[in-house]
């Protein structure tokens, strides 16, 4: 027994290029992995110019970074002071 989807044979080979970097893009997006994922839908778009589905979504991957850097950029500062009084007062 496969585990693999069968590709449909009606579908053009841009078509299932199209697919396979989607369904890619979809799988990074479930693991936080939104460069990698806006990647995909770049990619894609290569298949299908101007696809407002892939279009969308490289906005969403876009405001996920920037929501993550965001955090980045105030929760290492933050660790960092806590490391510092800890080993002023430790010491």
């Amino acid at each position: 027994m496969s585990h693999r989807e069968e590709q449909p044979q009606n579908l053009t080979h841009e078509q299932l290029k199209y697919k396979e970097h989607t369904e890619r893009a979809g799988h990074f997006i479930k693991i936080d992995l939104f460069r990698s994922a806006r990647e995909e839908y770049k990619a894609a778009l290569q298949y299908l110019p101007g696809d407002d589905l892939c279009l969308r979504q490289i906005d969403v991957m876009n405001a996920n970074i920037a929501r993550d850097r965001k955090a980045v950029l105030i929760i290492v500062p933050l660790v960092i002071v806590i490391i510092a009084l800890v080993a002023i007062f430790a010491g």
